[in-house]
């Protein structure tokens, strides 16, 4: 009885943390909220797109070591020279006289007189004067930031995540589910990094996920449709990038629902194609191995894009199966 009464207690302290650990949650995204529509009345910039600059930001700050690790309401990092100025003798410096005069991008948000790089008031005020140098529109807002990041695929990736905001009119898109929907037999094999030599010699991208032919195959997460269409090696494929930089790969697909097109938006759930064994040739090659889906994320960390392995997010999503 004792035994009972002590897991029982244990187990509302536990169930008490996380609903105290969602309420935090749920402030932390109302503040950032707030602040992204604060700053789109000063700015002309709409939110989604402030939103999207700095959910990129986060998305990368752990690949930049200048970037502080522990969680922050605005995630905006800038390189210490960059915002100090290149040829400033001081590397992290919050004097605004200085700041200009070398050039720096190092901006004063909340009306102290310095320029704190760490400050979430002055970086994302440093980093909204600089897009307004350009102008708000879309286009100019994009010539912005490819003048920033100098890299075409991470402004992409700013854009659409933006898109992926302004259509569900909220950041809080964390929700992710399981590919093969409830009701459905699904077998998961841990595969990743085995050798493959169709094609040459290489390593598998990703795990394979044994189903029946014809069944559904669902959008993990909320996200845009990066591509559509045959791929040799993975046959009928579709890729969806969510809002944390992480491209998903559904390959060996019989076919697409037929309302999927590049460019649209997804969310959890949704219907995207259904199971089948394509791949291993020239389009429309089927039934070399078994019918199946081969599922694949990647990471881009703001330079480059690499494969990890999806299996111990696949086995906690079946427990969310729609």
């Amino acid at each position: 009885m004792k035994v009972k009464i002590v897991i029982l207690f244990f187990s509302i302290l536990f169930c008490s943390f996380l609903r105290l650990d969602s309420k935090a949650e749920a402030r932390e995204y109302d503040l950032r909220m707030h602040i992204y529509q604060e700053y789109a009345l000063e700015t002309d910039v709409p939110w989604y797109y402030i939103a999207a600059i700095d959910q990129y930001e986060r998305n990368t700050k752990n690949y930049r070591s200048f970037c502080p690790k522990e969680s922050e309401v605005i995630s905006i990092c800038f390189d210490p020279q960059v915002w100090s100025g290149a040829l400033n003798p001081i590397q992290d410096d919050n004097n605004l006289y200085r700041i200009k005069i070398f050039n720096g991008m190092g901006s004063d948000g909340d009306g102290d007189n310095l320029a704190d790089r760490l400050n979430h008031q002055d970086k994302i005020n440093a980093f909204l004067s600089y897009i307004n140098l350009f102008g708000s529109t879309k286009d100019k807002l994009e010539e912005a930031l490819i003048n920033y990041y100098r890299s075409e695929k991470a402004v992409k990736i700013i854009l659409g995540i933006a898109e992926i905001f302004k259509h569900f009119n909220t950041i809080e898109l964390e929700k992710r589910v399981h590919p093969i929907p409830r009701g459905y037999t699904a077998s998961l094999v841990a595969n990743y990094g085995q050798s493959r030599s169709f094609g040459g010699l290489r390593a598998h991208e990703g795990v394979d996920i044994f189903a029946h032919y014809g069944t559904p195959v669902v959008s993990t997460a909320y996200g845009i449709v990066e591509i559509k269409g045959w791929n040799r090696l993975g046959g009928y494929r579709i890729g969806i990038r969510d809002i944390y930089n992480t491209y998903e790969f559904y390959a060996h697909l019989q076919y697409y629902n037929k309302n999927i097109e590049e460019g649209m938006i997804v969310k959890p759930g949704q219907i995207i194609g259904y199971i089948g064994s394509t791949g291993y040739g020239k389009e429309g090659t089927s039934g070399k191995f078994p019918p199946h889906l081969h599922f694949g994320l990647y990471k881009f960390d703001g330079k480059r894009e690499w494969s990890f392995n999806p299996y111990s997010y696949l086995r906690s999503w079946e427990r969310v199966r729609l």
